[in-house]
């Protein structure tokens, strides 16, 4: 097969939403606007809980690291897709599709473990309040942190190697605007029916075992917060866990929908559109999740102002 060797040279061509050129120029702007904020949401919601000392818990420790996933993640695609979208040239280098492949992969895995070790931390919270900072101390915070990390790079690995080696005979066109594994899965000129089957019981690992533990969690949760005297601590605790269910939501709908289907089943157009809200609306949304239905840092973004006005009265 002469298309073998060709999975490994030459440049890619990230058709994106070329099929719908009216809408190129305002999905820049809007996309443009987006990112520029979601930089801005989890930068501030980083430095926040790395300078107030209130917010020097395990709580905010994991949301610091679920911000600098968010930033990492979009950065990983959204400058590429801005370029593309304001002109003609659509092409990405095979170096840049690899880096964007293992980003993008590895980065969503981390995020799914991510939430599911901020699920323990709620429940540990709720349902063991006056053990919580015994069993919730930095040492544990910090492996389990290091184990997200290890677990998603350690996916991506396995992964990227495996889609990018797929004979694509002459290829070079990704209908998406990344460089994502079910779009290079489609473009294979082989069988796939293995590598899908691959991807799905990585997913299963990956994506579905985090998911059934955070809706035991929260099982739990609910039960325990239920049981709360008085209603008003029923409701800070409500408040506090519906922020990340929320999240949990947002980040697993979309990321279900594509990859526990990765083939050629699923709509192209569905998928680039869910892919675009799983990496920017999603980053875009978290911050704002976390600052308007939280006391303790909408408390520490005032005290910060304010600090700040004082300096600059003296």
């Amino acid at each position: 097969m002469d298309g073998t060797n060709d999975s490994t040279q030459g440049n890619f061509i990230l058709l994106g939403f070329s099929d719908h050129p009216h809408l190129e120029r305002i999905l820049f702007v809007v996309i443009l606007i987006a990112y520029l904020l979601t930089l801005v949401g989890n930068t501030t919601i980083i430095l926040v809980s790395r300078l107030d000392p209130h917010l020097h818990t395990p709580m905010y420790f994991f949301l610091t690291h679920l911000s600098f996933l968010d930033l990492s993640f979009t950065t990983s695609s959204i400058p590429q897709l801005l370029y593309n979208l304001n002109g003609h040239d659509k092409t990405i280098s095979y170096t840049g599709c690899a880096i964007q492949l293992f980003l993008f992969l590895g980065l969503g895995g981390v995020e799914c473990l991510l939430l599911a070790v901020m699920a323990y931390d709620r429940f540990v919270a709720v349902c063991k309040p006056l053990h919580y900072l015994v069993i919730m101390n930095p040492r544990l915070c910090m492996g389990l942190v290091l184990v997200a990390w290890g677990c998603g790079v350690a996916n991506s690995l396995v992964m990227s190697p495996v889609t990018l080696q797929l004979p694509r005979c002459g290829r070079h066109s990704v209908d998406h605007f990344l460089c994502e594994m079910p779009a290079l899965i489609r473009m294979a000129c082989v069988n796939t029916a293995a590598i899908e089957g691959t991807v799905f019981v990585l997913a299963v690992g990956i994506v579905l075992s985090p998911l059934v533990f955070i809706l035991v969690s929260y099982g739990y949760i609910v039960r325990a917060v239920l049981q709360i005297q008085p209603v008003s601590g029923r409701q800070k605790a409500f408040n506090t866990c519906g922020s990340h269910l929320t999240v949990v939501s947002l980040f697993y709908g979309n990321i279900i929908y594509m990859y526990m289907q990765p083939g050629k089943s699923s709509s192209q157009d569905q998928s680039k559109f869910l892919t675009l809200f799983y990496n920017i609306v999603t980053p875009l949304l978290n911050p704002l999740i976390y600052t308007l239905r939280n006391k303790e840092v909408k408390g520490a973004l005032r005290r910060m102002l304010l600090d700040n006005r004082g300096v600059g009265k003296d």
